[in-house]
């Protein structure tokens, strides 16, 4: 049984998703970000960074922080979604674009596109233009492809919770053909659909136009 604790973020969401994914049965522990509920000692022993999502692996007694390596260890805790030998390179290249890159500009572009819009116009300007050569990025990968790497991977699980913000990074899906194709077709997977309302149902998912 895997403890899982998260709230309705990108990042927390990658985790849901990938255990609706692979079938492992969770317990659901919501830290409720707006409430500073991740600055709780309990919360703290488990991530120390203060951060969501984190989980607790009662089986082998593993607690863990961050998203890109709590994906890691539930691919390879059930075999799944991380292929062997040189195939996981490409998914691994990818989960680290969205770690470094995608998560944390993308990121940017949510404080001052959405919560602070009008106080920083060059900040608007700089995230804006990122986000926009992320998707440019994210398009040329897709070209010709269904996922990222040759199969459906935790890559993509990392990066698509970041992608269904597109309206609070200004984005228009219409302008990234490939993108909003790809985009689509994760949003039908029963899995993403469970998984992105964990711990609770916050929004619909956003679909392009």
């Amino acid at each position: 049984m895997i403890d899982l604790y998260t709230w309705g973020t990108p990042n927390g969401r990658k985790v849901s998703i990938m255990l609706e994914e692979v079938n492992l049965p969770y317990t659901v522990h919501p830290v409720d970000i707006g409430k500073n509920e991740q600055f709780a000692p309990d919360f703290l022993a488990i991530s120390p960074n203060n951060k969501i999502p984190a989980i607790h692996d009662r089986e082998t007694g593993i607690s863990l922080m961050e998203s890109g390596a709590i994906l890691l260890y539930l691919a390879e805790k059930t075999g799944r979604l991380l292929p062997p030998g040189e195939k996981k390179w490409p998914v691994i290249e990818w989960l680290m674009w969205q770690m470094s890159g995608a998560g944390p500009m993308l990121g940017q572009a949510h404080h001052f596109l959405k919560f602070h819009k009008g106080i920083a116009p060059y900040a608007e300007e700089r995230y804006h233009n990122e986000a926009q050569r992320l998707y440019s990025v994210l398009d040329a990968r897709l070209k010709g492809r269904d996922y990222v790497a040759d199969d459906y991977s935790i890559a993509d699980i990392a990066i698509w919770p970041w992608i269904s913000r597109f309206e609070w990074q200004n984005i228009n899906l219409t302008d990234f053909p490939n993108v909003r194709q790809w985009y689509c077709r994760i949003a039908d997977r029963p899995a993403v659909q469970k998984g992105y309302h964990i711990p609770t149902h916050l929004n619909d998912i956003p679909l392009p136009a």
